[in-house]
């Protein structure tokens, strides 16, 4: 590419960002790296009705746990703090608000752009009164000059009701019996008619921007050179680029990416689906500030950030090779826009829970401790070394760290109770008297390692002629409880030979 790449991630602070957001933060990053370009957060908080307190931090704390921290934002955390930055700032749309009047002022005076009068209640009535008709109302080419705004109303009368303080907005002109060419770097050649296109509200009442003037006003300034951002927004991008026309300015690329569809395949995967549905839509945990409501993250939840990363790029993208695993260097590289789907991406919960049982297999096995024995008060005495040698043997069967303690807890306490059906399936007549004898066995092992206990005790058995499961499934059984665990053998020299001992007798007494 000729150009310095520059993208922005403009989310609204109305709350938790969900998984789709991420997604569409991803893209943007992916894409801006590959490029050696720009990331920028742009927080589009022109709505402060809607504003939820904390959001904003909430947005800035996931793109960081992701990994995706952004090179200019509105923050400290951003890693450029450059006069570039600097100057392409501030990034919060409410800090922004004295540029936007400007050009809606511009607008107007290039015949793009008029003042509108209606009142709420007046548009209202021709709404029900289309509905009642079957119809739908569009405020545009075909009625504008029956309703009241500048371009109905003499000069005088529009400057009586400016100086007279009535509420107004200012809508954009969609052109008559005009067919629109556009282009999406996904979605290829759109054609579009002007005739259906409704004359959109670009500045409030409040005095605050609406969100298409805004953000193209602030795509202009930032210079962003490409424009990102999910399929909800593709009924916007002729409006989009008939501002860059009105203005006079060259119009960034547009790629819009594909929706995030539930698990079945119907419908978009919405906030409310993940406690329908039970997993995450949410990077981090969120806490309604009003009403207290906790939503599942996917950090609380014991995912890797890695994980969540690489199932997200796969929803909507494909690198067009059989390779599923990739670290966030690899994606970079690997990423381009030409192979994101226009289809729908169907979210599959189980497949990001193949993603996370990866990332676990790939984890230092003493990073792993310390999150183990942090969320074990079981735990808080044990050495983490020892515990890192238990995650190795354990962390295969595992998905997340919360399945660390029903696969490890034998190695840490003896059991308190013995599985019903597997003590009726291991202790038979004779049983006893085997484990007595195996107890003698091991008193006779001098150096207590895996191999020299599986050298001696499989040695034993043979030497008996006993089938193996005679012995080896009570001596399961009574160390751990049940019939389950790694490799007898490890057990045994985890907990040691007293330990193993004072556990094999303690079956006995109790089966």
């Amino acid at each position: 590419m000729t150009k310095n790449v520059r993208v922005r991630f403009a989310p609204s602070p109305t709350g938790p960002l969900h998984i789709g957001g991420v997604r569409t933060a991803l893209f943007n990053y992916l894409f801006a790296k590959k490029h050696n370009g720009t990331f920028v957060l742009r927080i589009e908080d022109t709505d402060q009705t809607r504003y939820v307190e904390g959001a904003e931090k909430y947005i800035v704390d996931a793109l960081n746990w992701c990994g995706m921290p952004y090179d200019e934002g509105p923050t400290s955390t951003a890693l450029s703090t450059s006069s570039k930055s600097e100057a392409f700032g501030p990034y919060r749309q409410s800090e922004r608000k004295h540029l936007y009047k400007q050009y809606a002022d511009e607008l107007i005076a290039s015949g793009n752009a008029y003042y509108a009068f209606d009142t709420s209640e007046t548009l209202d009535f021709h709404r029900k009164d289309h509905e009642a008709k079957g119809k739908t109302f569009i405020y545009n080419w075909h009625n504008r000059l029956k309703l009241s705004n500048s371009l109905s109303l003499s000069v005088e009368e529009v400057k009586a009701k400016l100086d007279a303080g009535d509420d107004y907005v200012i809508r954009f002109k969609s052109p008559q019996d005009e067919t629109l060419h556009l282009t999406d770097i996904i979605r290829g050649d759109i054609k579009i008619d002007t005739n259906v296109l409704d004359d959109k509200v670009l500045f409030k009442s409040d005095g605050m921007p609406t969100y298409h003037l805004a953000n193209i006003v602030d795509d202009h300034l930032m210079e962003i050179t490409h424009v990102i951002r999910g399929e909800e927004w593709l009924p916007s991008l002729a409006l989009h680029y008939q501002l860059y026309k009105a203005f006079g300015w060259d119009a960034p690329e547009f790629a819009h990416l594909p929706l995030i569809l539930k698990p079945t395949g119907k419908g978009k995967l919405s906030k409310r689906d993940g406690d329908k549905l039970g997993f995450p839509v949410f990077p981090l945990q969120w806490t309604d500030p009003k009403n207290k409501e906790v939503s599942r993250g996917y950090k609380e939840d014991g995912y890797f950030p890695e994980a969540m990363v690489n199932f997200l790029a796969f929803l909507g993208w494909n690198p067009g090779t059989e390779q599923e695993i990739f670290s966030l260097e690899e994606l970079i590289e690997a990423f381009n826009l030409s192979r994101v789907n226009k289809s729908g991406a169907r979210f599959d919960p189980d497949k990001t829970k193949w993603f996370n049982h990866h990332y676990m297999q790939e984890q230092d096995n003493t990073i792993l401790a310390e999150l183990f024995k942090n969320s074990r008060s079981e735990l808080s005495e044990i050495d983490v070394n020892y515990i890192a040698m238990v995650v190795g043997l354990i962390k295969e069967r595992a998905t997340f760290i919360s399945d660390f303690w029903e696969l490890s807890h034998f190695f840490f306490q003896a059991p308190s109770s013995y599985d019903e059906k597997a003590s009726k399936k291991a202790f038979k007549d004779g049983t006893k008297d085997l484990m007595l004898e195996l107890v003698s066995i091991i008193n006779t092992i001098e150096d207590f390692s895996v191999d020299t206990l599986q050298t001696k005790i499989k040695g034993w058995i043979t030497d008996k002629e006993i089938g193996f499961g005679k012995v080896m499934m009570p001596l399961r059984l009574a160390l751990v409880g049940a019939l389950q665990g790694p490799d007898v053998f490890d057990i045994m020299y985890m907990i040691g030979e007293n330990e193993s001992i004072k556990r094999i007798e303690a079956a006995i007494a109790s089966l």
